[in-house]
């Protein structure tokens, strides 16, 4: 790869599975959340990478609705590490002319850490750079579901279903599909993760836990994808 900043292919929309905090704390003989506070410090290379590089949106699944499974010790500390990591992180967001969005089910998210997001989205929502989409609370088949049922709800005829009407319903209404979806940590599968927006995504899957997913990383999974040629069900 040449100059990936002056690249044209560049991909508009990368979304990202961040996977191993648990297994790249264990490795180290430290508890989970450990792995949680090194995968923020990724968070914030990643973002900062996005925008030199030029990536318009970026989208990370930072919560699922299967997570609310895991221990209360750990979600808890998740759901403070969000409120805590959302304020130290602001001047920066700020500084780079990112804009934040939250996608998800907002009933499910506990009041003190939504009202944090809906602040820093409304902080944000003038700024023209990286837009930054977290999916918290997030589920591909229930995002799916409940734009169902608003169109039934909304009396919507079969005749006027369109997949670009359908796609006004969803989180990301408003937002173009991914061009390129990477997983972290050896995992080779979606895990529920905006199923109806990746339909044409290019997949690049890595060994290295979040916590390791270096800039440089990142920059070589661009690379991966530049030397690809999408051809959405063509020839």
């Amino acid at each position: 790869m040449g100059d990936t900043e002056n690249d044209t292919n560049l991909p508009v929309h990368v979304a990202i599975i961040m996977d191993g905090n648990g297994r790249w704390a264990k490795k180290r003989n430290l508890p989970r959340i450990a792995g949680h506070r090194e995968g923020v410090k990724r968070v914030r290379e990643i973002v900062e990478e996005s925008g030199k590089i030029g990536i318009k949106y970026l989208t990370l699944y930072t919560f699922s609705k299967e997570n609310w499974k895991r221990s209360k010790d750990e979600v808890s500390f998740l759901m403070k590490l969000f409120i805590k990591s959302t304020r130290e992180q602001f001047k920066d967001l700020m500084k780079n002319n990112v804009r934040v969005r939250i996608i998800g089910d907002r009933e499910g998210i506990p009041s003190d850490v939504l009202d944090i997001f809906e602040w820093i989205e409304g902080e944000t929502e003038n700024n023209t750079g990286l837009n930054l989409l977290l999916a918290v609370n997030y589920g591909g088949r229930d995002e799916i579901l409940n734009a169902v049922k608003k169109l039934i709800e909304k009396g919507v005829t079969a005749d006027k279903l369109t997949p670009e009407f359908f796609g006004e319903y969803l989180y990301t209404k408003d937002i173009p599909d991914p061009d390129l979806v990477i997983r972290t940590s050896g995992e080779i599968r979606i895990s529920n993760f905006l199923l109806w927006q990746i339909a044409y995504s290019e997949f690049y899957f890595t060994n290295i836990l979040w916590p390791d997913f270096t800039g440089k990383e990142y920059k070589k999974s661009i690379e991966n994808y530049l030397h690809r040629k999408r051809r959405f069900g063509g020839i």
